[in-house]
């Protein structure tokens, strides 16, 4: 990657408004490199989103893996690591994570964690940049928002595996009067989790406000998110239960700490509210959790929950 490419000149109209003035020379897609400028252009959005899924190489940048925002304000690196009150912690920005310094054409990010990393600074367009970690060849994309044009039910349904994740157990707390009777009925609680061999779903008959290390987990299977053809905010959720086949479910996200199961084929109705929730800080017994690329197979079927 040749350092040309570096930095986005759409930056510049405001500050060469500014008080401080700094000469900066505009040319084809780059502009001249210079620590400030970096600086400019890393502190140019409120948010940038990780797609993970844009990741290129084998190896990985520990802050960037678990992060599903990092912002860069005043010499302080930001962070989302956590679907959980994204869009509150810090103002939408997040936890404090580290500080950083720019450098001409790169940043240094000092994580609280995870040491010190210098990252190659590129912009790929007007909004998004690639940072680059020469170490270990990999590069992660980030996409540029203002804090008022933040998309965050995308973030939601864009790692709703992730959300599934964020709590110990997912206890049942309604259960629509209207749908027939089905064996779901009897599940009162929920955990999804993550396995070496694939994601994986625990369910549990015991009875309402269980404590959460008394529960006993009467069942173990797999679970799949799947996405809709043509409908971007509706995911589908199916429960492998040996004895019974897969469950179906149209899956709607509430709030942050309440999903709803639509059984499609009983037409019932189930809250379930999440319980111990796993905040994964700068520092923590869940700092190793990290993010992956994630692609759902996709369900062509139609949405049949009805308002």
């Amino acid at each position: 990657m040749g350092n040309g490419k570096l930095l986005l000149g759409i930056l510049l109209i405001g500050i060469l408004a500014s008080s401080c003035y700094t000469e900066v020379i505009v040319e084809d897609d780059f502009i001249e490199e210079s620590p400030l400028n970096t600086a400019l252009v890393l502190e140019s959005y409120d948010l940038w989103y990780v797609d993970i899924n844009a990741t290129k190489g084998s190896g990985e940048v520990p802050f960037l893996q678990r992060a599903f925002t990092v912002s860069f304000d005043r010499g302080v690196v930001y962070a989302n690591n956590n679907m959980v009150g994204i869009g509150k912690t810090g103002n939408g920005l997040g936890i404090d994570v580290g500080s950083y310094g720019t450098l001409n054409a790169a940043v240094e990010i000092n994580h609280d964690v995870d040491g010190l990393w210098l990252l190659e600074v590129y912009a790929l367009n007007n909004s998004t940049l690639e940072l680059h970690d020469s170490r270990s060849n990999t590069s992660y994309v980030l996409r540029g928002y203002h804090s008022n044009d933040f998309d965050y039910d995308m973030v939601f349904y864009d790692n709703i595996n992730y959300f599934l994740q964020e709590y110990d157990a997912w206890e049942k707390t309604y259960t629509s009067e209207l749908g027939a009777i089905n064996e779901f009925d009897d599940e009162n609680y929920l955990q999804f989790l993550a396995g070496t061999n694939g994601d994986f779903f625990r369910s549990s008959v015991d009875g309402a406000g269980t404590p959460i290390v008394n529960l006993q987990w009467d069942y173990e299977g797999d679970y799949e998110v799947f996405d809709v053809a043509n409908d971007a905010t509706l995911k589908t959720l199916t429960l492998d239960y040996d004895f019974l086949g897969n469950d179906y479910f149209e899956l709607y996200v509430i709030n942050d700490s309440t999903i709803e199961l639509y059984h499609v084929s009983s037409e019932t109705i189930y809250e379930f509210t999440g319980r111990g929730y796993k905040q994964y800080l700068k520092s923590s017994k869940n700092a190793d959790k990290k993010r992956s690329k994630v692609k759902n197979s996709i369900m062509n079927v139609n949405r049949m929950r009805k308002k």
